[in-house]
């Protein structure tokens, strides 16, 4: 597909998207026919089969009356029933007609069964997935903690997708499983309600919070001090990067936030009450475990677990920096409304078709027998809204971040552990594998009290049983220690619960109450309602973890003393209502000043920057009695400036350079507002910059686990006593990571390890050796010096000597792959499935999220913002959303990616709520009524 795909007017796009459609389907048609490489035969009707039927007349049994799906120009769905499991039973046949094969594939991955569909590749990963047993998590929440209520819609939502699946082949549900057919004979089989509540374990795993980081310092020991380490993972920037909650202070007596107004009043700001018994997030530290040295042994452990981390499919995106959102919600009194205005966009992966499902679910009549009128995205193969507004609340949700996994370093003899100085028996269970077209695999999986053994199944976690720093009256480590994990995840909770409650909030009251069960994963929650009010709440499993340790390393885990023994209580997370500033922003920075909260909710957060620069943007807006628009709130989302090319790029401008094509590139740096379109000349060199210093200072030092993989070093062994610069006794090492996950990736905590030595001309972090083809460097400017030119030559090779023709869009790419067929099918349905790519604005650490990874040597994009809103409390009716990509999963449906290229350009479409506006916005019409008596 050509660069820059746009979408097509309003006047024209029916008949345009129709047209495209068909030219589409023949060039698939004509593919197919050819063989496809397996020497078979697709037709026309093939491809057609498995495109729904979006107008007429449906009968299902099951229905109890006659239920409307109204779709508008783009395809999405607005729901109309008298009752609701009538509603979530149409909301499940509905998602099935368009999205079934990707709920197919979700269901397959969270119950570690991926074999059965793909075969003997996916065997390492489904290994993993059962060890951590997602599937019998969620067995054990809907058996025994979800409401009955719950259950009735979870049953109803099956029900709608398996009337759909009824009588119908693989070809007839997605062309997808056609493809599948050609290799061996692949069964669909029946939706459950485990299947639906399982997705809630995938989201939780991506995001998780800070396990890689944990992972990282621990591997990060083989080559690096503690006080490298130290410099590497600084302090949070509270000075000048707003936590969320920054008004008010713990009242020592009653362990609360002294609030100005009573909530439900007016403003104001909380933490609950409660002193607990946690660490403050104190700076840097690394908590009792990391003490003595290190060995060969945890290291081997920890790099095998990190190998088999890179190899589960990142559902939401790659873990780290990437990984979380933008939310922010303005009071009326500075809106141009006179009411509260609610962007969100979540960062996450893309994808082909987009995690995101647009719809809207509406009781006719809302009352206690169907008691839903909500709007907004979801995920195919789940019931209800996750994000978006019912008639009284609206709500947006980013990454917390908060630290709810731990990993343990373990003893183990033959089939025991040990626990504060005894032997316990190991837990084990075997897990059976079916393969497509090949043997079943038998695996066992151990446990311990403190979780699953998962580096059973990783190279990198083993390597971390090998070397993570442990004290010195630790237990033999032999041949290195096991690791297990610990995730609030892994104990049954109530989200799928929370779920319902959000769609039905009324009140900020009923809001928190729903936040309450919405244990897994911790989110930031911002809120506003039709009265006015605007809010924020923390909610989450949070765990107290006591005894000095603080969650960066591993933890001793033959001492239960470290073991978890209680969560921060909900009414002691932090919340406001109605703050002073009249606006809340959440971007993943910190939540509280750590020394203005009694527990450590992790020492991991996003740095800030986005945050800070919505605040700034907000406040820019505010001042001198400036109001904002529905239409400033999106211009906020693409904002595309770089904080770290506001650092950086005086000092860049200095460097005298006296190659005459260096100083070509560095002259593109003059005058630049540090702004990173797609057609900017100067933000293409910028990043390659950056790129470039972030390897020379700090990625060439990392140990090789870290790096990525194809890049490969002439290193001095750790243990080597010769000179620096003596390039004799070097040995070549060779860099270990995906290029999505390895170091140093570039985000804000990058920024902020350069601003704290930016103005040191002499730190030693600016030292490089010499090389056979450069000098040392021993002060920042030479190494600045350095990257400059490395960035020249290295954009030269990508984009062509002329400078003037260098463009950041066509270093910044994005490509939106089919997440099965798409990346590891033939080339031919790869080209069939796949859509892009597109030259894209935006960055690492911008409002405009489109991340890229330093470490990884590519700048395409990794994560982006997978959709967009912005809600109009005044009026919903003039709300604004946008899909990274369409409605449909059918790849040659007009709704396959037609929003993709006003995504992509910052657009957002009318986003209609009520009957009225929904009806003239309607393009197909289809009823599902019951099924006649004895059908």
């Amino acid at each position: 597909m050509p660069s820059n795909t746009t979408a097509p007017s309003a006047k024209t796009k029916v008949r345009r998207k129709g047209r495209r459609a068909r030219l589409l389907l023949i060039v698939l048609v004509l593919a197919l026919v050819a063989g496809v490489g397996y020497g078979s035969y697709w037709t026309v009707s093939t491809v057609r089969a498995s495109f729904p039927q979006t107008t007429g007349t449906i009968e299902l049994n099951g229905l109890a009356g006659p239920v409307e799906v109204k779709r508008d120009g783009y395809g999405v769905p607005q729901i109309y029933a008298d009752s609701d499991t009538d509603l979530f039973m149409a909301q499940g046949f509905v998602q099935a007609q368009d999205r079934f094969w990707e709920m197919d594939v979700r269901r397959h991955i969270t119950s570690g069964r991926l074999s059965e569909m793909f075969g003997k590749d996916q065997v390492e990963s489904d290994a993993f997935l059962r060890t951590l047993g997602w599937r019998r998590v969620a067995q054990q929440e809907y058996d025994t903690k979800l409401s009955p209520q719950t259950k009735k819609y979870l049953q109803a939502y099956s029900a709608g997708v398996n009337a759909y699946l009824k009588g119908k082949g693989p070809k007839d549900i997605s062309v997808e499983y056609a493809a599948l057919d050609f290799v061996h004979d692949y069964k669909v089989e029946k939706w459950t309600p485990v299947d639906s509540v399982a997705w809630l374990k995938a989201m939780a795993w991506d995001l998780r919070g800070n396990m890689q980081d944990e992972i990282d310092r621990s591997l990060m020991t083989s080559r690096l001090t503690p006080k490298q380490i130290k410099d590497l993972y600084p302090a949070y920037p509270t000075a000048t990067h707003r936590p969320i909650v920054d008004e008010g202070s713990v009242n020592k007596i009653t362990g609360k936030y002294d609030q100005n107004r009573e909530p439900g009043t007016g403003n104001g700001t909380g933490t609950g009450n409660g002193t607990g018994n946690g660490t403050g997030n104190g700076n840097g530290g690394t908590g009792a475990p990391v003490q003595g040295g290190t060995s060969g042994g945890a290291q081997t452990q920890l790099a095998r677990l990190s190998a088999s981390l890179d190899k589960i499919p990142a559902l939401l995106g790659p873990n780290g920096s990437g990984i979380g959102s933008n939310s922010w919600v303005v009071s009326g009194k500075y809106t141009t409304t006179g009411m509260p205005l609610l962007a969100n966009d979540p960062h996450l992966a893309p994808m082909m078709p987009s995690l995101w499902y647009q719809m809207g679910l509406h009781c006719r009549t809302v009352s206690a027998k169907c008691g839903y009128d909500v709007a907004g995205y979801t995920f195919s193969g789940m019931p209800g809204v996750v994000i978006g507004h019912n008639q009284d609340v609206s709500w947006g949700f980013t990454n917390l971040g908060a630290d709810v996994t731990d990993l343990y370093l373990e003893k183990i003899s033959g089939d025991s552990y040990t626990e504060d100085g005894k032997q316990k028996p190991l837990l084990t269970r075997e897990e059976v594998i079916k393969v497509a077209g090949g043997k079943s695999k038998t695996i066992t999986v151990r446990e311990t009290d403190n979780g699953p053994l998962v580096s059973d199944r990783n190279n990198e976690l083993e390597k971390v049983g090998q070397k993570a720093p442990v004290a010195t009256s630790a237990p033999d480590r032999g041949e290195g220690y096991a690791v297990s994990l610990r995730w609030t995840a892994l104990e049954p909770g109530k989200s799928m619960d929370a779920v319902f409650e959000l769609d039905r909030a009324k009140d900020f009251k009923t809001f928190r109450a729903a936040a309450k069960d919405f244990e897994v994963p911790s989110q930031n929650l911002i809120y506003a309602d039709t009265k006015g009010n605007i809010g924020y709440q923390a909610p989450g499993r949070i765990p107290v973890r006591v005894g000095g340790y603080d969650g960066t390393t591993p933890a001793p885990g033959w001492d239960s003393r470290y073991r978890w023994k209680k969560y921060i209580p909900f009414e002691q997370l932090p919340y406001e209502l109605n703050p002073k500033r009249g606006y809340i922003v959440t971007a993943n920075q910190a939540v509280v000043d750590e020394k203005k909260y009694p527990y450590l909710l992790t020492k991991d957060w996003g740095y800030g920057t986005r945050s800070q620069r919505i605040n700034d943007l907000i406040e820019s807006k505010t001042k001198d009695g400036g109001k904002i628009s529905t239409e400033d709130m999106q211009k906020m989302q693409m904002d595309n400036s770089s904080e770290i090319a506001a650092l950086l790029t005086p000092a860049l401008l200095k460097i005298d350079v006296s190659d005459p094509a260096v100083r070509e590139a560095q002259k593109l740096l003059e005058g630049w507002d540090y702004t990173q379109e797609p057609d900017s000349g100067a933000a293409a060199y910028f990043n390659a910059v950056w790129r470039n210093v972030l390897k020379l200072a700090f990625g060439n030092k990392l140990p090789k686990e870290l790096r990525v993989k194809g890049e490969c070093l002439n290193v001095r062994p750790p243990d080597s006593s010769g000179p620096v610069d003596d390039l004799n006794g070097l040995v070549r090492e060779c860099g270990q990571r995906d290029t999505d996950s390895a170091q140093p990736d570039g985000g804000d905590r990058w920024f902020e390890v350069v601003r704290r030595i930016f103005n040191d001309q002499k730190n030693a972090w600016w030292q490089t050796p010499r090389s056979r083809l450069d000098p040392a460097t021993t002060t920042r400017d030479q190494l600045l010096a350095r990257a400059m030119k490395d960035a020249r030559w290295e954009l030269t090779a990508k984009l062509g000597k002329d400078v003037t023709s260098w463009s950041w869009g066509r270093l910044h790419q994005l490509t939106l792959r089919n997440q099965t067929l798409g990346i590891d099918g033939p080339d031919i349905l790869k080209y069939l499935l796949n859509r892009g790519p597109w030259n894209l604005g935006g960055g690492e650490a911008a409002v405009n999220a489109t991340g890229w990874n330093a470490g990884g040597g590519d700048y395409g994009v990794t994560w982006v913002p997978s959709m967009r809103m912005v809600v109009n409390l005044k009026d919903f009716d003039k709300s604004k959303w946008i899909n990274l990509t369409g409605a449909s999963g059918h790849a040659y449906s007009a709704h396959y990616s037609d929003q993709t290229g006003k995504w992509a350009r910052g657009e957002l479409l009318d986003w209609q709520f009520g009957a009225n506006a929904v009806d003239t916005a309607t393009v197909d019409k289809l009823t599902l009524k019951p099924a006649a008596a004895g059908q």
